[in-house]
């Protein structure tokens, strides 16, 4: 059975739009290569100024992956996205 999952996808806000566009690809690609299926996704907020930083950036582009797949998958999903 098919759980429904969020991936949050944080990017670099100081990325070019194309380098920021092939991040958000990939994290989707990994989501279908492990067999979920994508249901939604979109730019959630737009050079957001973060609460903290990371890795020296204070502020990243967020992209929301609203995504359906089995919990079995999961594993492999955190593991390609290296979380």
């Amino acid at each position: 059975m098919n759980s429904k999952y969020e991936l949050m996808v944080m990017v670099d806000a100081q990325k070019s739009p194309s380098e920021k566009e092939e991040v958000y690809r990939q994290a989707q690609e990994v989501i279908t290569k492990t067999g979920g299926r994508v249901l939604n996704s979109q730019v959630w907020l737009d050079r957001y100024k973060m609460s903290f930083s990371l890795k020296k950036k204070t502020e990243a582009t967020y992209y929301l992956v609203n995504f359906e797949s089995e919990g079995a998958f999961l594993a492999k999903v955190r593991e390609l996205l290296r979380l």
